[in-house]
């Protein structure tokens, strides 16, 4: 026999899918920017074409990040896709080898069992059948996982998972028919026939002792056959499309294509590679802190998917880095929040507080000549030279201990600098990009560009991580951009300064502009293992906690923010550590009111470390010593 009408679902699914991913990625390719495409023809026959296929094997089969992150949750995964992958790879050699007729169509692979029932009695096909049967145990063990998750996600390290919309739940169904479908099938036709090994031998035979085993087999089939079809079919409209666009998402990264910062192919090829997994709502504070659970990733994900009204979760986010840093697809989430909140800059209820105020008194400098023609509350300014800048930033004016200190450090250098914003000045334009306000900041930007371009500095010293990224990322100056945990490091390696040893227990938080956005882990450590005992914390580095007070979340209230300093405050602090130190004006206000434990900067600490003989007065600014820097922390 070689074809038989219950293997009509399955080709009209396997052919729709088949024919459907093909045009959509033709689309994506098409609406790629020239520059991208040229990108990724160059990616197909290259380096990395072969990192593609090591990436797919690795993340999209085996599940590796999630192996590394959750084994329970990875295993899970890993064995129904690559265990999915194998059936298909050995059925493929199985109907080939073991089959009448080479080269046969996929469902003479997929329903093998069917076509050839006498199969595997001895010899080499009773050692394959073997195989095979241990296969389908593993897929089905990982099944067995997946339907327990569903109704009890914390058998699987899970506190949370993504809720489903009606045909992703058909969806599910049908996936979940699709395994134990095969295997009663396939043991009833074992049960008839005699065949089969230790899996469907042992339960046909079984079977057969009490029930008609050949004539329940073929109904089985055909519920084998309508699951795989069903599940094809709802694809493309259900978070399971992202199984055939991550593997061509994989190879557009690898090419050299990033999100942007507007919509695009790229980013939409993003958006359906998301899997719904929920390991971005078990690491999001706005959840297990605040209590907030319908505005992570995975939903932002599904709402744009689903064409819905997103400017609410767009907006509602810390913007941390946290899920990005765990997401098993490596989607760039952050980057497609941002783009949704320029999308829905018009819907925000506060997008005029800044805008038109500033439009409504833009004044020409022929008119003032003393005021910038940008806006008027930015004075014309001509900076003195000097050969380093200091840029304290809005947060880092709020924290003045932190200012003093590094002021007691630059006289320390001996360097030539000047404080940039001594007196006040126009903010680096971070704040007014995370609410999507691109142009207004852009506006900031280029005021700020100038003043530090008259200058002729060849460094720009900052203590506020988001000024430190901003500068880096939307700036385009000639000059070294040093968050001052950098700038201090560099003047301790080259002894510059001398430091005592505080004999203080500190614990380090990284904050998140610093950390994961901009990738300066190390040197806070070194400088701090350089004056204090630096104590380890297990949210170390890319798995740091957030502070809380984010100014890139305008949605949630001081009370929410509270819980989430506290929360983070407490684990940080287990220890009970002489000091919480960080490197973040914003970080150490916001933890300063949520723990007992000392809160303080590492340009503070320094400064308090400071040899008095190293230091040189300065005859126009304020030296404090290390009691007064104490007591205005």
């Amino acid at each position: 026999m070689q074809f038989d009408p219950f293997v009509i679902p399955f080709n009209i699914g396997l052919n729709f899918i088949l024919l459907y991913t093909v045009i959509r990625c033709v689309v994506w390719f098409r609406g790629l920017s020239r520059a991208d495409k040229l990108r990724m023809q160059r990616g197909f026959f290259g380096t990395p074409f072969a990192q593609s296929l090591r990436e797919i094997f690795l993340e999209s089969l085996l599940h590796r990040k999630i192996l590394k992150t959750n084994f329970r949750l990875g295993y899970m995964h890993m064995s129904l896709a690559f265990g999915w992958f194998l059936l298909i790879f050995f059925g493929t050699i199985e109907a080939d080898v073991f089959g009448t007729r080479h080269l046969n169509a996929p469902y003479r692979a997929i329903f093998f069992r069917f076509f050839n029932p006498e199969h595997g009695r001895m010899g080499f096909e009773s050692v394959y059948g073997f195989l095979m049967d241990l296969i389908l145990a593993f897929v089905l063990s990982g099944l067995f996982l997946a339907i327990i998750k569903r109704f009890y996600s914390r058998i699987v390290g899970m506190k949370k998972t993504t809720r489903l919309k009606p045909s992703d739940k058909v969806a599910l169904t049908a996936l979940w028919l699709i395994f134990p479908s095969r295997l009663l099938a396939e043991s009833f036709t074992c049960g008839a026939y005699g065949t089969g090994s230790f899996l469907t031998g042992t339960l046909g035979s079984w079977l057969a002792s009490f029930l008609p085993a050949q004539q329940l087999a073929y109904p089985f089939w055909w519920l084998y056959s309508l699951s795989l079809g069903t599940f094809f079919i709802l694809l493309p409209v259900t978070r399971y499309m992202h199984i055939p666009t991550e593997l061509f998402l994989i190879f557009m990264r690898n090419s050299g294509i990033k999100t942007g910062d507007k919509t695009g192919s790229y980013s939409e090829v993003e958006v359906f590679s998301c899997s719904s997994c929920g390991i971005c709502i078990d690491t999001c504070q706005l959840n297990t802190s605040a209590g907030i659970t319908n505005i992570q990733s995975a939903y932002l994900m599904k709402a744009i998917r689903n064409n819905s009204n997103v400017a609410e979760i767009a907006h509602n986010c810390l913007m941390c880095g946290r899920c990005d840093q765990v997401c098993p697809v490596g989607i760039e989430l952050s980057p497609i929040r941002m783009i949704q909140r320029r999308a829905g800059e018009n819907d925000i209820a506060y997008k005029n507080t800044y805008k038109d105020y500033f439009r409504t008194r833009q004044i020409t400098a022929s008119e003032k000549p003393d005021i910038s023609p940008v806006y008027n509350f930015l004075p014309e300014v001509n900076p003195d030279k000097a050969d380093v800048l200091y840029f304290a930033g809005c947060m880092t004016h709020l924290t003045p201990s932190i200012k003093n200190s590094m002021v007691r450090i630059l006289e320390a250098s001996g360097l030539n600098y000047k404080f940039i914003d001594e007196d006040g000045g126009a903010c680096c334009g971070r704040p007014l990009m995370l609410a999507g306000q691109d142009r207004e900041a852009r506006e900031l930007i280029n005021y700020n560009s100038q003043l530090i371009w008259k200058s002729g500095a060849q460094t720009l010293v900052t203590s506020c991580p988001i000024c430190y990224k901003v500068f880096r990322e939307s700036y385009y100056l000639d000059v070294e951009v040093l968050h001052h945990s950098q700038f201090i490091k560099n003047l301790i390696d080259e002894d510059i300064v001398k430091l005592n040893f505080l004999r203080k227990r500190v614990v380090y938080h990284t904050p998140c502009d610093l950390g994961r956005g901009s990738g300066v882990y190390n040197e806070p450590k070194e400088v701090l293992t350089h004056i204090s005992r630096l104590e380890k914390s297990k949210f170390e580095d890319d798995k740091s906690l957030c502070c809380g007070g984010s100014l890139a979340n305008m949605k949630i209230g001081s009370q929410k923010r509270s819980l989430i300093a506290r929360d983070a405050a407490a684990e940080l602090t287990r220890t009970s550590p002489d000091i919480l130190a960080t490197a973040c004006p914003l970080c150490k206000k916001t933890f300063s009111s949520a723990t007992t434990t000392r809160v303080a900067d590492i340009a503070e600490l320094v400064a308090e470390a400071l040899i008095v003989s190293s230091v040189k007065r300065s005859t126009n600014k304020k030296i404090f010593s290390a009691k007064e820097l104490a007591a205005i922390s």
